[in-house]
């Protein structure tokens, strides 16, 4: 999201220094279409002005603002191609790009919109006729431009889940990749030994508990005979009986 960002701060400058160059712009396509023959109807297309500056363009100060604004155009068209990989989006983002294209269609007919407040590019055009002549195309750069941020406003407020890197990734995952490995690490690692010197203490503590077990088993054992056994009275020789 922050390289979309910054690539539309890239197009704002850009078409900053167009807009201070409206009036050369409206002066080249007024050359350009006396050149045509073509002065009744509108500028209604980026076709229309591709064609006044392949075909009827006699001076470089005219071919310079008029590729400037076909620049412009294009780069605005590739952004927004660009926003499509950067999130799959919702149906109020996508209808914002399908608009954001249509309008960059070189057919398409501009002659109806208009750039509202803030923008004043229609207010700077001489008069009501000049404005029904230039007034779309005029309106094109800020109406998309401003398009495009109502997408970045939209998309920004849909979970980050969605979010995708350049190669299609998903960012949150990636991000979350790092953290989860040294859990997983620590969950798959053996439990360490003990030293061989606490080892071999325990082992010889065992072996005299089960020593002294084995003669407490056998005291028992012989105390048991003694008590179970028959007791022999001492002989004597056979006599009288007093």
């Amino acid at each position: 999201m922050n390289e979309v960002k910054e690539a539309l701060r890239n197009m704002e400058q850009k078409y900053k220094l167009f807009l201070q160059q409206q009036f050369t712009f409206i002066g080249a396509l007024q050359h350009t279409r006396e050149n045509a023959h073509d002065t009744l109807r509108p500028v209604a297309s980026i076709d229309q002005v591709q064609s006044y500056l392949d075909h009827h363009c006699n001076n470089s100060t005219d071919r310079r603002i008029l590729n400037m604004f076909i620049n412009i155009c294009n780069d605005l068209s590739m952004l927004c191609h660009k926003l499509e990989t950067v999130h799959p989006g919702n149906n109020t983002t996508n209808s914002i790009l399908e608009r954001c294209k249509l309008l960059l269609s070189h057919s398409n007919d501009l002659s109806a919109i208009r750039a509202k407040y803030p923008h004043d590019t229609v207010n700077h055009l001489s008069c009501e006729e000049a404005k029904n002549l230039y007034g779309g195309v005029v309106s094109l750069i800020p109406i998309v431009l401003d398009c495009i941020k109502e997408w970045i406003a939209h998309t920004e407020k849909l979970p980050s889940h969605g979010l995708y890197n350049v190669s299609g990734g998903s960012a949150l995952s990636e991000k979350r990749a790092p953290q989860e490995a040294p859990a997983m690490a620590a969950i798959s690692q053996p439990p360490p030994s003990a030293h061989p010197e606490v080892q071999t203490s325990i082992h010889n503590k065992d072996n005299e508990r089960v020593q002294g077990s084995e003669r407490v088993q056998k005291k028992h054992l012989n105390d048991t005979e003694n008590h179970s056994g028959k007791v022999k009275a001492p002989w004597k020789p056979p006599g009288r009986h007093a």
